[in-house]
């Protein structure tokens, strides 16, 4: 019973956090409808598929307001950034071969080196930065930089045709976003399927002040349950926690990152989920799985380092303790090796068929176990967080 009430609100706000999503990429979609597709899906979208993220890790860090509350926000951010590397691909793949749209998807190389390598790299100074015993606003500046490096490097790694066509093509139009199935639902029916768009848009036709409405409305949503996700989590991970008019109960007394791993980075990378699957059954491969790398980039860099540098900036630098710093330093270079796996995986063999689809799937469910095993204290998984962690300080800085 004492985990099974933070269970159902984590459930509860998965499913809050994907309706809400919804709304807010069309709102960002429409007020963002004469930029170029590319300029687009690097800003606007990203931004509207991670919203979870950043706000998971804002307020895990301004709750907790210590180096627990921190690792709860890496905790979160490098698990959705596996979810989405191995659980994202695996369903995309098995959701294109089972709906019958293809036996097997094609991704283009080119874009697998481009996001994979960027994203090891940004992974590999995420692990320098984090390594020392404080942490200061220049950190979450730094990070914050190196997806702006990205953005550019990203930009000009185009030939001159691709960078044109970025910089002018837009395929989205006024009448995109007319929906006629939203136009016929009631009322009452969209606001308690929380159907932002039916509530806000309803039979009119979109404008900007509906649009910003649904933006603003969205973005409160999406904060709302995030904050709520951070407590169950921190139910879950505490000995004991109190719910009001419901009285005490007990936790696993776990550290926080290890629920945020699992639990919170699956519930604020369902976005993430939905729009690749969206992207794959129209026959965009190569969006399907870019927006999940592009996605670990910006939850890396920004998700993390945008609530560091104001929560420092707010109230001065963090001291990380010695164990905090080992349990971080495991998961970083841990998040770093499984990335380097998944890409050697994605350009091995010219196509992704079922195969691979579940062999991610195990990996992740591998990935699983291990943090289980890390919470219970299981043998075999604490010499191999041993290991990683000497890995890391044979690279630090500090």
């Amino acid at each position: 019973m004492g985990v099974l009430i933070p269970l159902i609100l984590i459930t509860i706000c998965c499913l809050v956090i994907w309706r809400a999503g919804d709304g807010f990429m069309t709102a960002s979609e429409y007020i963002g409808r004469n930029l170029s597709d590319g300029v687009r899906g690097a800003t606007i979208n990203a931004i509207a598929s991670s919203m979870p993220e950043v706000f998971t890790s804002f307020f895990f860090l301004f709750i907790m307001k210590d180096a627990e509350g921190f690792s709860g926000g890496i905790g979160t951010t490098a698990g959705s950034a596996i979810f989405n590397s191995m659980v994202i691909p695996a369903v995309v793949i098995l959701a294109v071969i089972g709906s019958g749209v293809a036996k097997n998807i094609t991704i283009s190389r080119k874009v697998m080196y481009r996001d994979g390598i960027s994203l090891l790299i940004a992974e590999f100074i995420f692990i320098i930065l984090i390594s020392g015993a404080s942490l200061h606003w220049y950190h979450g500046f730094l990070l914050m930089m190196v997806y702006v490096v990205y953005i550019i490097y990203m930009f000009w790694s185009m030939d001159r045709s691709e960078r044109e066509h970025m910089l002018t093509e837009s395929h989205i139009s006024e009448e995109d976003f007319e929906d006629e199935e939203r136009a016929h639902k009631p009322f009452l029916l969209g606001l308690i399927t929380l159907d932002l768009e039916r509530v806000f848009i309803g039979k009119k036709e979109i404008s900007p002040v509906s649009a910003w409405s649904l933006l603003v409305s969205a973005t409160v949503s999406i904060a709302m349950v995030c904050y709520l996700l951070v407590l169950a989590c921190e139910w879950i991970g505490s000995e004991t926690y109190e719910v009001p008019y419901l009285g005490q109960f007990d936790g696993l007394d776990i550290p926080v990152m290890f629920v945020a791993l699992i639990l919170a980075s699956a519930a604020s990378s369902f976005p993430d989920t939905i729009i690749s699957i969206k992207d794959a059954q129209n026959g965009k491969y190569d969006d399907a799985i870019s927006n999940a790398l592009g996605s670990n980039i910006f939850d890396i860099c920004f998700a993390l380092g945008f609530p560091l540098f104001v929560f420092t900036l707010a109230y001065g630098p963090i001291g990380m303790p010695e164990d905090m710093v080992k349990l971080s330093s495991e998961l970083r270079f841990l998040l770093w090796l499984l990335t380097a796996c998944v890409l050697i995986l994605f350009v091995s063999g010219k196509t992704m068929g079922r195969g691979k689809g579940v062999f991610l799937l195990c990996f992740y469910f591998g990935f699983v176990l291990y943090v289980v095993g890390r919470g219970s204290g299981n043998a075999l998984a604490q010499s191999i967080a041993d290991w990683l962690v000497s890995v890391v300080n044979f690279f630090s800085l500090s």
